[in-house]
């Protein structure tokens, strides 16, 4: 299921590659509405770790492709949309590559939000900071000025004039998650 979003004369592209498998899907919901759900948030990877994890399978997927990684105050980004954050165990918009032997499946109980974090016991719910793989916002997160510390790129030229200061490159970054 692709989608176009346009935004600012710049074309983003939305599930280019999502395709879960229905072996990993709960009876409880179709794609279609997992897919839906997905659509309304805006996903965050917790830790540099994760975002490389990301950022080398798209790469493998679309290697013509460029990419820039933004790193933001997570405390602040954390307390500003706190009533609509969730977190996931998972990397919910993916298949696992043998589905058979998925431990989960894909539904909406498988977010939490921050009020029940550690609190829900669920064991498709992340319960301790190490077993979070995603951030999930609600709706649209606004004015990332205000959260933003680094953009990692490799071409300065596609970043907005005033976000410039920001930039550093993507090997940056990679040498920042092997630490």
């Amino acid at each position: 299921m692709r989608r176009e979003i346009h935004l600012d004369g710049h074309v983003f592209v939305a599930n280019a590659h999502l395709r879960i498998a229905d072996q990993v899907m709960s009876e409880t919901i179709t794609h279609q509405q997992f897919h839906s759900y997905l659509d309304q948030h805006v996903f965050f990877w917790p830790t540099p770790r994760d975002c490389q994890k990301m950022l080398e399978m798209y790469a493998r997927r679309e290697p013509d492709e460029a990419f820039a990684i933004l790193q933001l105050d997570a405390h602040a980004l954390l307390d500003e949309f706190y009533d609509d954050i969730k977190l996931s165990k998972y990397d919910s918009g993916s298949s696992p590559r043998y589905p058979n032997r998925c431990a989960y499946k894909k539904s909406l109980q498988m977010f939490v939000t921050l009020d029940q974090f550690e609190i829900a016991r669920d064991h498709d719910v992340p319960s301790k900071p190490s077993e979070i793989r995603e951030v999930l916002v609600e709706g649209e997160v606004t004015s990332l000025s205000r959260y933003l510390q680094f953009i990692y790129c490799d071409n300065r030229e596609g970043i907005p004039e005033r976000w410039r200061e920001f930039a550093q490159s993507i090997q940056d970054f990679k040498n920042l998650a092997t630490l």
